[in-house]
């Protein structure tokens, strides 16, 4: 699947792969390829989260969205200034193929990518995720007690 929209990517850019139930992460470094985490068979960061490491590749963009649309996400430039393009890429490549700890909560992919293009890693997927979840609770919890003042009126009223 094609870039979805905008001009191709530059060194040092992260690069939002849209997957279905989340996004995986890279760093752009040039010549059609990106530096990210992933699972020890090259698949996957997600199915990493139930082994707790990961490796880091060099695989061409291509390969890595396997038929998925991706972007390019620079959403933190406006908050932070990002290091220099060549420094960046330079520290991806340092760290390639080398196995990594693995959590969905705080060293994914998205905070790996984060991390080398800010000097912080970030994941709004993380952040995203509690906020439903927070949110998908909340409306649970006042479903069910509607339900008990209505099953509780009912028994009153017979």
């Amino acid at each position: 699947m094609p870039l979805v929209s905008g001009p191709p990517p530059q060194p040092g850019d992260l690069i939002e792969f849209i997957r279905p139930f989340y996004q995986h992460w890279g760093i752009y470094v040039g010549d059609g390829y990106i530096v990210h985490l992933t699972d020890q068979e090259g698949q996957t960061s997600l199915s990493s989260a139930f082994g707790g490491f990961a490796v880091v590749r060099k695989e061409h963009l291509e390969n890595v969205a396997n038929g998925c649309n991706y972007k390019i996400n620079n959403k933190f430039d406006e908050k932070l200034t990002p290091y220099s393009p060549g420094k960046v890429v330079r520290a991806a490549l340092q760290l390639v193929d080398q196995t990594m700890s693995y959590s969905v909560t705080s060293a994914n992919c998205e905070h790996f990518a984060t991390e080398l293009r800010y000097g912080k890693g970030f994941s709004d997927q993380v952040v995203n995720a509690v906020t439903y979840t927070s949110v998908g609770v909340g409306i649970f919890a006042a479903a069910l007690a509607t339900i008990a003042v209505v099953a509780r009126n009912r028994r009153q009223n017979q």
